[in-house]
């Protein structure tokens, strides 16, 4: 008692600031108790029905529960001894009004831990409640921070007065320790959010029951597979050991994606967008209306769903931010007492252990704040790419045409990956000012007035920041639009990739990205070096500052000792991080403002407009009806695209479009889906709808994922459809039949197999409504016939379809024909009652017949009639009779082709390199530009960057006095010019040395970029069929940006760190060499831990990347598509999908964070050690061995000594350096064989003759895949009519790709007037050839960039050739004629309309070899005859090789080839003789197309 009773008269000697500091805390413990007792009444009293109801929730806390309960009770039991104590004092010497008070503050803290420990036991025991309330959380928070403040006190007084009680430190560390614990239960969110837990189960329902088509279920989460994140105890997630499960193995095994445990619930996309979306409430109402979304609405939205993380970051920051400035205080204090005569061993120690408490405080801080901050960005990426996402679903055609998909795909990639990564910087806005302060402040105490000049050359080094943030922010937004450009006319040129090759254009579109990106790098080069000034500016802005700082008090002649230094010059390294940080921070406000600007232009584009009125269901008469119907695709324009559209459709009705190109059907169709906007008028429809597309729509998938498209499996009813389809035998030629893989835009399907899938995926919709957009166009006459027979005739027998065709064949079968003209319906009636009541449909099946008129020998009255009733004549047998043999041996060959084909999909999964990142990849990196001549410069100017820097301080503590009584030992104008030209000298080595890296990244950037993108245009065909656009488009997008700017600028860091820490550990072991005895461990096991952490965490890396394309892939399908998935009704299921794409990015991404923070924890725990230990030796070590000065400065590099720097700028660096790696894979693609041979280069006339010899011609897509062509055997004699036939994916556009060179032959040659053309050069063999393809193409731009892509011809020219293919009329009337607009894709142009300019191409080409692979499957009969006609007229001299489905096309040739479904040369004659033999393949094909 006595022993208390002196610590008392000692403590409480400073009676007026301790009776303020008791009555605080006994007024806070008195309102709290009031609080919690008013709640807890409340809670169980006025709400006990609640409380009963309640469902029985999973206790997130429950293994914190006890531990909590036990914390409450050990601080009851501390305060009831202390106020026990403080009474028998008070009885035994007086009340004194300390005591009064302190006796309260006791009392009410005993009392108020009594309320808690109740409240936890009752509330807790005896309900369902799943999270502590906040009252009580906060309660928590506020005591960890006022226990704090307790300790820091009490240090100050133990400081000052020698001696406290020991149970009153015993009592402060209980406090901090079980606050920290408090605080880490009441604030750390690891499981679902619980205003979210509402939204959950419903969704995971959703998810789990809806299959994604490939037989897996949802987003639901296994228990089993949950992040051990959610589960760590409270000693795990400080030390972030629950990452030890996932780092531990996988030195043995490649991480794969399957390996990384799935997200908690609150991190998931779906959890984490609704609870964003239903706080962005654009119209006050809840509505998503994206025409009134400001960046103020978003960001508050962002704010206000993760609020929580902010405020928890927030807090860590403080704590960081107060901690890190401990060190600086007290480094006069440690000068002070090594100074000291009579040093005291204890205060020494305590001053030791401040520092080391410091920085443990300072480093859980920092590593938590790093990963809560990582999560946070986790969270926000999820956010914006699911808003993006369901964005994209429903923008309306004319938004499309505005925003193009290489501009979205910046948007999904660049932005949304910047906004994110601002979460890094989101409290350095405040927090920067914040340091700035405390230094000022500590300054103050140290040099007085001096502080004020510092802090005045701080705000002019601050002020700077205005001319150079709004400079960065032009170059910024400026590189970002000219990026957008280059990644339009990219994602452009890879959609389109075939017909560049096909027609040799390659190099002018590679040409062409090249100019775009020499723009784009005039920006990105003033914005490199303008970062490159800013950071040589405030890097020196530190040495600045402290050059006038000092300078001032030698001019003022203000003593400087070298306590004063040592604590100044500690206070200038850690205002350098602010102010380094500064230029960093506001460029990163100008990037995420311009990302943000850019996305919230994206989102106020318009919906898709709702202008169908659905009808009731009790309206069983009428499908469809529009009244008084205006529709145009440019609501500004006074052209009409539809115009009086009046008429009603039945159920059950069949109703057909016909009419010439561009007369508006397709507009019709995208009409009565609500695509068109409406100009005035109604639609009216009743029942849900599917849709055929005529530019056939497929997802990268399976061929069943595409048919079923989100339904359950019907065994029967796909059977059904299969065979009706006809796609029984074209499954049978697959490897892995139905579950084969589907290449990007349906790569490695015929164009007819496509258009059956699209009608496979309608029928098994099974919906009320059918639109089918010229879906016959693609496929040959047999299957025409059959899918036309089993699916609308028989299957949908009973459903309303509205189909458009220019098969005059298949109109009589339809219940009402419309027949259209620019826009209006002219006619409209059953077959026979508009056949002679005006001329359009006249004209229509006038050519139809005219066509006809050659095969004479067939029965033109054959009806189809028969067939619907099911009588099946005896021509119809005989021809399944005769095909039988044929069918069975195309099966045989397909079985015996399978028996020797290894089973690989043609797409297969993206490669992803295994192991370290080689060094290979940085040589070739640092290499690359000058032969790496700048690096040794790089090096040299940093390592004299820091010798100067250690020499200048070294300069200042010995020159200077060890204390003010102590006389200088030089002139104070000597110390500051000396010190003035070392300053300099290090400024200028800065700017050297960011001057090299920008001019040596900069050109760097520029080589592999040039590399790469040649690499990809000279890459074979094979690899854009195997390859989804999505992973070329993330490399030339994502992967280039940070090989522009954050590579750089890593080497940069990490060059920095390292040469840091060696001059840090220099300076600190010259002064105690037995420091070296605890170094040389700690380097050892950092670098252990580095290898065991770096296995794991770069595969971790390296998913994230891969997890990243298919995001994009999807997104980019999924807008071209989205008329498609909003017909079907499968927005749910397409936001699902996803959810969990962006899931499956996250989870490597969460992950990696954890396992960076869990190797920096131990990096930054062992330089604690570290830094300790060399504390120890500096107070063991006598006065006389070393100059306190010196030793302050050791104590002052100290502070900021850690090996974890290096590591985390070497591990932030390799995952950077994974996009070089990406870059140089794509780097080195083999090569198509050259585009000129020098020694074979041909004369300026050939062909002249077009003569094609093709001998014993094998021909496969890839290695791994069947034979396509076998042993193929023919001539094309010069100036011959050539037409090539056979059943859909017999290999008639493979022979096409073969003449080509698309494909090489696997055996066999081509000659063409004698030349073998595999000995010349590609593009003399393509530019010498003529080719119009199966898939018309237009690409974005002016129609003369599109029919003279190289702009060769005249304007006279073009005019002539659009007159020929019946195009010159048209765009004739349009306003600016030759440079009317084409959106992308050519969307603004009619299907026909496109490959009548692809028509215009060959025209103006004029070669002696023309191609026309389904030339004219999408245009009427009438301009088709038109255009044979005009073909005739102007290549009567060559060679012209027909591929078409509509046999009159290719009557009139000289030859036939007639190709089966195995490869071979069926039939090879004339037509008029294969006709003659009436059991020939050809003669029965054009017997049944007659007869249809």
């Amino acid at each position: 008692m006595d022993a208390f009773d002196q610590s008392e008269r000692i403590f409480f000697s400073q009676s007026s600031a301790i009776i303020f500091l008791h009555g605080f805390s006994a007024a806070s413990h008195l309102i709290w108790i009031l609080f919690l007792s008013i709640s807890l009444a409340y809670k169980r009293y006025m709400m006990p029905t609640l409380e009963k109801s309640k469902p029985m929730l999973k206790n997130t806390y429950i293994l914190y529960y006890w531990p909590t309960l036990l914390s409450s009770v050990s601080l009851f039991f501390c305060d009831l001894l202390l106020c026990v104590l403080n009474s028998l004092s008070g009885y035994g010497h007086g009340w004194s009004d300390l005591k009064i008070v302190t006796q309260l503050d006791f009392a009410f803290r005993t009392l108020s831990w009594f309320v808690i420990f109740t409240y936890l036991y009752i509330q807790f025991s005896h309900t369902s409640e799943n999270r502590y309330p906040l009252l009580l959380r906060i309660w928590w928070a506020y005591y960890f921070l006022m226990s704090c403040s307790y300790f820091v006190i009490h240090l100050g007084l133990y400081w000052k007065y020698l001696s406290l009680p020991l149970l009153l430190w015993v009592y402060d560390v209980v406090s901090i320790i079980v606050g920290l614990f408090f605080g880490y239960v009441g604030l750390v969110d690891k499981g679902q959010d619980n205003e979210d837990s509402h939204l959950l189960d419903p969704l995971l329902k959703i998810s789990s029951t809806q299959n994604n088509g490939d037989g897996r279920k949802g987003s639901s989460v296994g228990e089993e597979n949950l992040t051990p994140y959610v589960k760590a105890n409270i000693l795990s997630s400080f030390t972030f050991s629950w990452m030890g499960p996932l780092l531990a193995p996988k030195h043995k095994k490649t991480l794969d994606l399957e390996d990384v445990p799935e997200l908690a619930n609150c991190d998931r996309a779906n959890i984490v967008f609704t609870c964003f979306r239903n706080k962005l409430k654009y119209d006050g109402n809840g509505s998503s209306n994206g025409g009134e979304v400001s960046i103020l609405k978003l960001v508050k939205a962002l704010i206000l769903s993760m609020w929580k993380e902010i405020l928890w970051t927030a807090l860590f920051s403080i704590v960081c931010t107060l901690a890190s400035y401990v060190g600086p205080y007290l480094i006069v204090a440690f000068i002070q007492y090594l100074n000291s005569p009579y040093k005291l061993k204890n205060k020494g120690y305590v001053l030791v252990f401040i520092f080391f408490f410091s920085k443990i405080i300072s480093c859980l801080s920092d590593r938590h704040l790093s990963f809560q901050l990582r999560k946070m960005a986790i969270r926000v990426r999820a956010t914006l790419f699911a808003m993006i996402y369901e964005k994209g679903l429903r923008l309306s055609s004319q938004s499309k045409q505005s925003y193009t998909s290489g501009e979205t795909t910046n948007l999904m990639t660049v932005d949304v990956e910047r906004i994110g990564f601002f979460s890094w910087y989101l409290h350095d806005i405040w927090r920067v000012p914040l340091q700035v302060v405390l230094a000022l402040l500590i300054l103050y105490t140290r040099l007085g007035l001096a502080s004020l000049v510092a802090f005045v050359t701080t705000m002019i080094l601050m002020l700077v920041n205005i001319p150079l943030g709004k400079l960065q922010e032009k170059f910024q937004g400026e590189l970002m639009d000219s990026k957008d450009k280059r990644m339009k006319v990219t994602s452009e040129v890879l959609r389109n990739m075939r017909i560049l090759k096909l027609q040799a254009w390659e190099m002018k579109f590679l040409a062409k990205i090249i100019e775009l990106r020499n723009f784009e790098t005039k920006w990105l080069k003033k914005l490199l070096y303008t970062s490159a000034i800013t950071a040589f500016i405030y890097l020196s802005a530190p040495m600045f500052v402290s050059v006038v700082t000092f300078g001032f008090c030698i001019l003022m002649r203000m003593p400087l000792d070298s306590g004063k230094i040592l604590s100044a010059l500690a206070t200038f390294q850690i205002l350098q991080g602010p102010i380094y940080n500064l230029p960093d921070t506001i460029s990163m406000v100008v990037q995420t403002k311009v990302s943000l600007d850019r996305i919230i232009l994206f989102l106020r584009l318009d919906d898709h407009p709702n202008i169908v009125q659905k009808l009731p269901k009790d309206s069983v008469e009428v499908a469809i009806e529009i009244v008084k119907g205006n529709f145009s695709w440019e609501l500004h324009s006074s052209n009409l695209t539809l115009k009086d559209l009046n008429f009603r459709v039945y159920h059950g009705m069949r109703v057909a479009v016909c009419g010439s190109v561009g007369s508006g059907k397709s507009s019709l169709l995208s009409c009565m889906l609500g695509e068109v906007p409406k100009v005035s008028g109604a639609i009216k429809l009743n029942g849900t709808m599917a849709y055929v597309a005529q530019s056939p729509w497929i997802q990268s998938g399976k061929i069943i994922d595409n048919i079923l498209f989100g339904k359950e499996m019907d065994n029967k009813r796909y059977e059904m459809i299969l065979e009706a389809c006809s796609l029984k035998k074209d499954l049978e030629l697959f490897a892995f039949g139905d579950h084969t893989i589907i290449g990007e835009r349906g790569i490695n399907l015929s164009g007819g197999q496509k258009q059956r899938i699209q009608i496979a995926r309608a029928l098994y919709y099974d919906a009320d409504i059918y639109l089918l957009d010229d879906p016959f166009s693609a496929v040959d006459a047999h299957t025409g016939t059959h899918v036309f027979k089993e699916c609308l005739l028989r299957i949908l027998g009973s459903k309303t379809i509205v189909y458009v065709t220019h098969q005059v064949e298949f109109l009589r079968y339809a219940d009402l024909i419309l027949v259209m003209r620019d826009g209006r319906i002219t006619q409209a009636g059953k077959y026979e009652e508009i056949l002679s009541s005006g001329t359009d449909f006249m004209e229509l099946v006038g050519a139809h017949k005219k066509a006809l008129a050659g095969l004479n020998f067939v029965e033109h009255e054959v009806a189809l009639d028969n067939l619907v009733n099911g009588e099946k004549d005896g021509s119809i047998l005989c021809n399944k009779k005769s095909n039988q043999d044929d069918e069975e041996r195309e099966l045989e060959n397909c079985k015996t082709e399978k028996l020797f084909v290894p089973k690989e999909q043609l797409v297969q999964e993206e490669k992803r390199e295994m192991g370290g990142v080689s060094l290979s990849v940085y040589w070739k990196y640092i290499t690359i530009a000058y032969k790496g001549a700048f690096v040794p410069l790089i090096l040299v100017s940093q390592i004299l960057f820091q010798l100067l820097l250690i020499v200048s301080s070294y300069w200042m503590v010995l020159s200077a006095p060890i204390s003010e009584d102590v006389r200088p030992q030089v002139r104070g104008s000597t110390l500051i010019f000396v010190y003035v030209a070392l300053t300099l000298g290090s400024s200028l080595c800065v700017l050297i040395r960011s001057m090299l890296i920008v001019t040596v990244g900069y050109k760097t950037t520029t080589l592999l970029f040039n590399k790469m993108h040649l690499c990809i245009f000279r890459a074979p065909m094979s690899f854009f069929d195997s390859t989804p656009s999505g992973r070329i488009l993330n490399r030339a997008s994502i992967d280039q940006s940070q090989v522009d700017t954050a590579v750089p600028h890593q080497i940069e860091e990490l060059v920095i760190s390292i040469i840091e820490f060696l001059g840090t550990t220099a300076v600190m072991s010259q002064v105690a060499w037995k420091m070296l005895i605890v170094f040389i461990p700690m380097t050892v096991t950092c670098i252990w831990y580095q290898q065991y952490y770096t296995s794991a965490a770069r595969e971790l890396s390296r998913l994230a990347r891969v997890c990243q394309s298919p995001i994009i892939q999807h997104f980019s399908e999924s807008c071209l598509g989205s008329t498609t998935i909003r017909c079907f009704d499968q927005e749910e299921r397409f936001m699902n999908t996803n959810f969990k794409l962006v899931d499956a990015y996250s989870r490597p991404k969460f992950h990696f964070s954890g396992a960076m923070e869990w190797l920096c924890f131990r990096m930054d725990m062992l330089a604690s050690i570290t830094y300790v230990v060399s504390l120890v030796f500096l107070i063991q070590l006598p006065k006389e061995v070393l100059s306190p000065g010196v030793a302050g400065l050791a104590v002052t590099y100290g502070l900021g000594f850690s090996l974890h720097g290096v590591v985390w700028d070497l591990n932030r660096l390799e995952n950077k350096i994974i996009s070089v790696e990406r870059i140089l894979q794509y780097a080195y693609i083999p090569s198509e064989p050259p585009l000129l041979v020098e020694e074979n280069r041909l004369d300026r006339e050939w062909p002249s003759q077009g003569n094609i010899d093709v001998v014993d011609l094998q021909v496969r897509y890839a290695p791994h895949l069947p034979l396509i062509l076998r042993d193929l055997t023919f001539t094309f004699p010069g100036g011959m009519k050539i037409g090539i036939v056979g059943r859909t994916g017999s290999g008639k556009s493979t022979l096409v790709q073969a003449i080509f060179r698309m494909l090489e032959p696997e055996a066999g040659q081509i000659m063409i007037d004698g030349i073998n053309i595999s000995k010349i050069g590609l593009h003399d063999l393509r530019s010498r050839l003529s080719i119009m393809p199966q898939d018309p193409t237009m690409f974005e731009g002016s129609l003369r960039s599109n029919i003279d892509p190289l702009e060769e011809y005249t304007d006279e020219q073009i005019w002539k050739a659009l007159d020929r293919c019946q195009l010159g009329d048209k765009v004739r009337k349009m306003e600016k004629k030759l440079d009317s607009s084409v959106t992308e894709n050519g969307e603004n142009w009619s299907m026909g309309q496109r490959q009548l300019v692809c028509l215009g191409r060959v025209l103006l080409k004029r070669s002696k070899v023309l191609v026309l692979d389904e030339a004219t499957a999408s245009v009427d009969t009438a301009t088709d005859y038109l255009i044979q006609k005009t073909l005739r007229q102007c290549f009567s001299g060559s060679t012209v090789i027909t591929i078409a489905h509509r046999i009159t096309s290719i009557l009139d040739v000289d030859r036939v080839l007639f190709l089966d479904n195995a490869g071979l040369v069926l039939e090879y004659d004339s037509p008029a003789k294969l006709l003659e033999i009436k059991s020939s393949s050809f003669a029965k094909l054009v017997k049944e197309y007659s007869g249809r």
